[in-house]
Parts: C-alpha cells; sequence; structure tokens
C-alpha cells in the first residue's frame, strides 16, 4: 500500500477483533514514529508498547474517552521529555504510526493524553519519569468494524494565496 492509499484510508476505529499484532509489526509502526519530522531534530519521544491484557484493561480505565483500548490487541504510549515543541513532535510521530498501521493492515486509534487530568497516571502506569509528557495512547488492533465519516470536499477547505478564496 502506497504512503496516499494508506493516508486516505486510515480511520478512527474503536472496535476491535480478538486477534493478536505481531511484536514485528508493533516494531515496524514504532519506527515509523521514531522517524517522524521534529523540531530542532530533538526526537523527544519514547514509546511504550502495552500488550499485556491486564496492562491494557488499565489504561482504558484511566482513559476517559479509551476505553475501547481494553480490547485492541496493543496500545502505543506516546511520552515526551519536557521540550519546546513535544506536543508537536509526539503529534508528528503519532500520525505517521497510525498511518503505518494501516499500511500493514491494521486499524487504530489516537486517544488524547496532552493536558488530560489521567495523564501522570499513565505516565506512572508505563514507568516512565514523572516529568515526561503523555501525548497520546494509541489502540492498534484488527478492526471488527470500520466507520466512514464524511469528509468535508477538498473545495470547500482548501484556500489559493488566502482564506476565503
Amino acid at each position: 500500500m502506497d504512503a496516499f492509499e494508506a493516508i486516505s484510508k486510515r480511520r478512527s476505529v474503536r472496535k476491535y477483533k480478538p486477534q493478536a499484532v505481531t511484536r514485528e509489526q508493533l516494531s515496524q509502526i514504532v519506527n515509523m514514529g521514531r522517524l517522524a519530522p521534529t523540531a530542532r531534530n530533538e526526537q523527544p519521544w519514547e514509546f511504550v508498547v502495552v500488550t499485556d491484557r491486564a496492562k491494557l484493561r488499565q489504561l482504558a480505565h484511566l482513559a476517559e474517552h479509551g476505553k475501547f483500548i481494553a480490547d485492541a490487541a496493543a496500545c502505543i504510549v506516546v511520552l515526551c521529555r519536557p521540550a519546546t515543541y513535544y506536543l508537536e513532535d509526539g503529534s508528528a510521530a503519532t500520525t505517521q504510526m497510525m498511518v503505518a498501521a494501516t499500511a500493514l493492515g491494521l486499524a487504530s486509534c489516537w486517544v488524547a493524553g496532552d493536558k488530560k487530568a489521567y495523564a501522570a497516571q499513565v505516565v506512572a502506569a508505563c514507568g516512565a519519569p514523572a516529568e515526561y509528557k503523555l501525548v497520546a495512547l494509541i489502540a492498534i488492533g484488527h478492526a471488527a468494524e470500520v466507520p466512514d465519516p464524511p469528509k468535508r470536499m477538498l473545495a470547500e477547505v482548501l484556500h489559493w494565496e488566502s482564506f476565503g478564496r
């Protein structure tokens, strides 16, 4: 699958089949996050891959809008050390990992982390230093259901030279 196809097929999936994802696939996905663009090449990220069912349930319990993490095959916790552009860098890595999952025929969903009340608890549950920032939790698995939400047409969002043109 090429990049354009992976980007156009990526959807936020919240229902997963009880099917494992291989360690090799998860490593490939994280490697694509590692290669994301980063301000000043700081690379502030760390990625904790969780596949343990009890730990997935714990993360699902903590994340107010991520209850489906409990049913996913894995969750990639995206953490960043404090840096000026940690949120931008971590978000770029998160996006690339979700597109990589799609390219591998897997499903994913981004669960917000930054500035969430549960962020410190997730950081602690992962055993990371307390000063690290939680950027995202990414549920990964085999889709049981793929939503197809409407997207705005290109002509509605594309402006040439200034807004409104």
